[in-house]
């Protein structure tokens, strides 16, 4: 992982939020590739319940003040930063007063998924590819959670085109069903309004968790899985992908074998 250039992007990621199976993973490898000497840096959204004052989050201005489009509006972006504490580690923060001022993650008080979700996503991961483009340069994604398919999208239509990203890749880590029901039903068309081909996306025409996970493999250059209990449907689908994957590796066991899958399945 030597001076490697990672990007770790995540919907969540302690110590930001509370520890569940993915924001503990968004921390462990991050540091993991930091330890080995690998240049990582985070990108999470800034959800209302992220205690700015208390984690140090700061504004920053050069990177903020552009408008972004999703489904045909305007919506302003706004990059915040901060460092994980004793690790060195850089964290940003996409934000949006409309989208992520709430004081909940990804669903009400009630337990519902919000509404805007597919948006929220699709926002974030303009918002990451953006400052990609303006601060860090080219290296490498690795995408969590509902982000990756979409990072994986926008990759092919905004940044594939510009060469000095032509070696970037994709690796999404893949976890357990984490929502029931269906996104939004028009989030395929909010795809193909960035000029996405039907025939990329026409698995979202029914926008569950597992046809999400599917859009996202068959978009990725390698993927890892992430979860011990992933459904075995999605399990025979990544291994039937032709892509390059990780099987599930308890945290004990990371370095090595997250080391060898990225120097020799990835690089």
């Amino acid at each position: 992982m030597e001076d490697k250039r990672i990007l770790y992007v995540s919907s969540e990621v302690v110590p930001y939020l509370a520890e569940n199976e993915v924001s503990i993973m968004s921390y462990d490898v991050p540091k993991m590739v930091n330890d080995l000497g690998g240049q990582i840096r985070i990108f999470m959204p800034r959800y209302g319940n992220i205690n700015e004052r208390r984690h140090q989050l700061h504004e920053v201005i050069r990177l903020s003040g552009m408008n972004l489009v999703v489904n045909d509006l305007d919506m302003p972006l706004i990059i915040k930063v901060a460092s994980i504490p004793k690790e060195r580690i850089q964290v940003y923060f996409i934000d949006n007063d409309e989208y992520f001022k709430r004081k909940a993650t990804f669903t009400d008080e009630d337990g519902k998924l919000y509404a805007d979700n597919d948006e929220r996503a699709i926002f974030f991961a303009k918002g990451v590819v953006e400052t990609v483009k303006i601060k860090l340069g080219s290296g490498y994604y690795s995408c969590t959670r509902l982000v990756s398919f979409i990072i994986a999208y926008l990759h092919e239509t905004l940044l594939q085109r510009r060469s000095s990203f032509s070696d970037t890749k994709i690796v999404t880590s893949v976890y357990a069903q984490t929502f029931e029901g269906n996104l939004d039903m028009e989030l395929i068309n909010k795809i193909k309004f960035d000029g996405v081909p039907h025939e990329s996306v026409s698995v979202l025409e029914l926008p569950n968790y597992e046809n999400l996970i599917k859009a996202s493999v068959e978009n990725s250059d390698a993927v890892i899985i992430a979860s011990e209990n992933l459904s075995s449907s999605l399990t025979k689908f990544i291994e039937a992908s032709g892509k390059p994957f990780l099987p599930f590796i308890p945290k004990e066991e990371y370095p090595e074998h997250y080391t060898n899958f990225y120097k020799n399945k990835v690089l």
